[in-house]
């Protein structure tokens, strides 16, 4: 269970938290050029990336709340006083990208980016949800998130940059897939 959950945070770091701006990225460059590169084949890896992390938080948590009930609180937290924001966060982040499976949405480069802003909108609902109820219970937090408030200007600089890198690499990938095929064919 343990390397199961490494494995979502390392997708949460270095993918899930790039989505915006590897979707602006994309958007960016299919404006100023104008179908010269393959956006679009990276945009359609962007939502099955999506919808993959998607099934696999979603079996993760469901396997934690068979096998560690204690742990997840999850009926807690569905019906206690702040429901709301737990059903938006659940909602936001594990409902929507599964709306990805249809091909007219995931096709377009804007419903994409709505996807993931919610995604995000859905990640930070949940850190409210967990800290909230944790006050509200009055179980106090055993460590501080000093990493979220300290540098909080600077993860968001790396983000974008790691997006943006993402972006051009896949970008770039796809580009030299397609040359080359170009060149199989002419020999």
């Amino acid at each position: 269970m343990n390397s199961y959950k490494r494995v979502i945070e390392i997708i949460d770091a270095n993918l899930i938290h790039c989505l915006i701006p590897i979707i602006l990225t994309l958007i960016v460059i299919e404006f100023v050029f104008k179908k010269r590169f393959e956006t679009k084949k990276v945009l359609n890896l962007i939502c099955w990336l999506i919808i993959l992390y998607s099934i696999v938080t979603w079996t993760y948590s469901l396997i934690a709340m068979i096998f560690y009930p204690e742990e997840f609180a999850f009926i807690e937290r569905a019906t206690g006083p702040y429901s709301w924001a737990y059903w938006t966060m659940f909602l936001s982040a594990l409902i929507l990208p599964f709306t990805l499976f249809i091909k007219k949405l995931s096709s377009n480069f804007y419903y994409v980016l709505f996807v993931a802003i919610f995604m995000k909108i859905g990640f930070y609902f949940e850190r409210f949800v967990i800290i909230v109820t944790n006050y509200h219970r009055d179980y106090g937090t055993q460590r501080k998130n000093v990493e979220f408030t300290d540098s909080f200007s600077f993860g968001i600089l790396m983000i974008f940059i790691q997006g943006i890198i993402i972006a051009l690499t896949s970008l770039a990938i796809f580009e030299i897939i397609k040359k080359k095929k170009r060149q199989s064919k002419v020999l």
